[in-house]
């Protein structure tokens, strides 16, 4: 794992993570099937990690470019609050979720792993990669993940953050806490 010496402080900024879904939610790996329809594998772990985020008051969105029903369909499951697919340029798509949610560029992580995502990559204030991602993104980010896409890197980025903004403990607790099994069955959900 590499983290930059500021990276702690940027991640307490971000109110918004983007995730690019090839090689960041999956891992990169296309099957298509006789008829072209497409098959991706995503790890539970990263969509448990985002609906963790959700619960703390963080939103997601998405920016890939490539266009697929399974993203869309991901997407929804785990209630994305923005998907932009087909976005060759991605600093369009990012132009238009970061008004949609009124924030700043400082606000803003992005989970990146190859070139057609610095363009993003480099205008946000929390920038993370996954550890197979190029060395044009991985020499540019505040956090590198120990894990390689679709195995658990988003996830080990929402802790990051969800513990440098001081949310980690109270999520333990509800999970370890007897009392608290309804939030647990909410943040199951």
């Amino acid at each position: 794992m590499k983290i930059s010496g500021d990276a702690l402080e940027r991640a307490k900024r971000v109110k918004l993570i983007i995730f690019d879904i090839d090689g960041v939610l999956t891992d990169g790996s296309l099957n298509i099937g006789a008829h072209g329809e497409i098959f991706k594998r995503f790890h539970s772990r990263d969509g448990f990690g985002i609906t963790l985020a959700h619960s703390c008051g963080l939103k997601s969105a998405i920016i890939t470019g490539r266009t697929t029903e399974i993203t869309a369909h991901r997407a929804a499951e785990l209630k994305i609050s923005a998907v932009l697919q087909g976005q060759m340029n991605k600093r369009d798509a990012y132009k238009k979720i970061k008004s949609k949610f009124g924030l700043t560029d400082d606000e803003i992580c992005y989970v990146a792993d190859d070139v057609i995502d610095l363009p993003v990559f480099v205008q946000v204030g929390f920038r993370a990669a996954v550890a197979d991602a190029v060395p044009e993104v991985v020499e540019r980010a505040h956090f590198v993940a120990d894990n390689v896409g679709g195995h658990g890197a988003a996830r080990e980025v929402v802790e990051f953050i969800l513990k440098s903004q001081g949310f980690w403990q109270t999520i333990i607790e509800r999970y370890t806490t007897p009392d608290l099994d309804d939030d647990v069955t909410a943040l199951n959900q």
